[in-house]
């Protein structure tokens, strides 16, 4: 067949298209128009195209969607700018992607959030849903108005990397979330133990470096999961890094409760023997653990028990990574890395391309629900109706990490130099072209 993409008056002329939710594997038809997808293996009469692109070759994927990218703006512009992350946002096919509370300020109040989103809408590109603060000033003491934040645009409520010291706090943050419906975003971490820099194990050992254990997520998640017995709260916990915590995890959902997870693209694929001789790059939160940790996370993602794999996004500029690797600030670059992080994972660990695909657009999509409002049955899908929002990837591309070559501000990444399979060729938000790699 021959394989033309039509963008912006819309049509497809026999291109593959590739959705796992719906289940839709075939060369067909897709029509766009005004954003929306008009016709799925069909072409609407009296329908003219404005622009053509060719797309032979390439796969029609949904707009990817991202549960954890820092963008970093407002407070931290040093590392990285509204416009160039949600431009490496597009770059890497996301179009839409959930950013953490921890700006500065913090997004504890509802004019900053309409700020931030009202900033994002103008550029054009990847869809933001915001997390609120969970307490005022992730200070873990007083509850934030999760209402009036919910209002402004938040689509659930975290304390990010902060962990909260009071456990009747985080009672009374679920007792309130499940009175009204919302989810609570958590990183299970005891803050305690949670404190070091590396992985607790031979390696952090033989380095010198500042353990954390195992029992810091999983005492974190047992806690979490007496509260949600008790409250009924809905909770996402964000990247876990333990196989005993993917066992917590498991158990728990086999109980009823209301869990949902995901997982790094860093602890998926990498341990901490990545770290190297103290390689900044590989300086995470959660840290990388051994490789018993990361074979089950990665079994965890392929048989449903981990729903989502995010970038955990977190621009850090070259003076914080340029010291001794206790001193450097924790965080990596992965929004143009998480669709052929994903199809790498498929590759090399011989998991259907469909489950690959549905980790990174379906599945986190229905992390969100109903925050996602009236966009709930199209995101992360490609469906009559639905948004048009369309990832074009070139599968047989495969390509070279190079940080000077990435779109984001910030050039630090564990994959650098990695070979990743599938390039982004074109990503559509909302029928209009946010990205065209030429």
């Amino acid at each position: 067949h021959t394989r033309w993409l039509n963008v912006t008056g819309v049509q497809t002329c026999a291109l593959p298209i590739f959705d796992p939710a719906s289940g839709l594997d075939k060369v067909c038809h897709l029509a766009l128009a005004a954003g929306r997808i008009v016709g799925v293996d069909r072409q609407p009469a009296d329908f003219t195209p404005n622009r053509v692109i060719d797309a032979s070759g390439c796969l029609v994927l949904p707009g990817l969607v991202d549960l954890a990218a820092r963008l970093r703006e407002p407070g931290h512009e040093h590392e990285g700018m509204l416009e160039s992350e949600m431009a490496a946002a597009v770059a890497g096919g996301v179009t839409s992607l959930v950013c953490p509370p921890d700006t500065d300020p913090v997004l504890d109040e509802p004019g900053l959030v309409e700020m931030l989103k009202f900033r994002a809408e103008k550029l054009h590109q990847a869809r933001l849903f915001p997390l609120g603060a969970l307490t005022r000033g992730l200070a873990g003491e007083v509850l934030t108005e999760m209402a009036e934040l919910t209002e402004s645009g938040c689509v659930g409520f975290s304390q990010a990397d902060v962990a909260l010291t009071s456990t009747q706090v985080l009672q009374r943050a679920l007792q309130y979330a499940a009175t009204y419906g919302y989810t609570v975003w958590l990183r299970p971490q005891e803050l305690y133990l949670g404190k070091g820099v590396a992985a607790s194990g031979a390696l952090a050992t033989r380095m010198g470096l500042s353990g954390v254990p195992v029992a810091a997520e999983t005492i974190a998640l047992h806690t979490i999961f007496e509260l949600q017995k008790t409250t009924g709260a809905r909770v996402h916990l964000c990247r876990l890094s333990s196989s005993a915590g993917v066992e917590l995890v498991r158990q728990a959902k086999a109980a009823g409760l209301p869990v949902t997870c995901d997982v790094s693209i860093n602890s998926l694929m990498l341990t901490d023997m990545d770290i190297g001789y103290f390689d900044s790059r590989a300086r995470l939160t959660p840290p990388l653990r051994q490789q018993r940790d990361r074979d089950a996370l990665a079994a965890a993602l392929a048989d449903g028990t981990v729903d989502a794999l995010v970038s955990d996004h977190t621009p850090v500029d070259e003076d914080a990574k340029a010291v001794p690797f206790a001193e450097a600030e924790p965080g990596a670059t992965g929004l143009e890395l998480l669709l052929s992080v994903a199809l790498k994972w498929s590759r090399d660990a011989g998991v259907p391309l469909a489950r690959a695909v549905a980790v990174v657009t379906s599945e986190p999509a229905r992390v969100l629900g109903s925050a996602l409002g009236t966009l709930q049955a199209s995101v992360g899908r490609i469906v009559e109706g639905g948004v048009a929002d369309l990832c074009v990837l070139d599968p047989s591309a495969d390509w070279t990490v190079q940080a000077k070559a990435l779109v984001s501000q910030g050039k630090h990444t564990p994959f650098s130099s990695y070979e990743l399979p599938g390039r982004v060729r074109w990503t559509l938000v909302g029928g209009q072209v946010a990205f065209d790699r030429g």
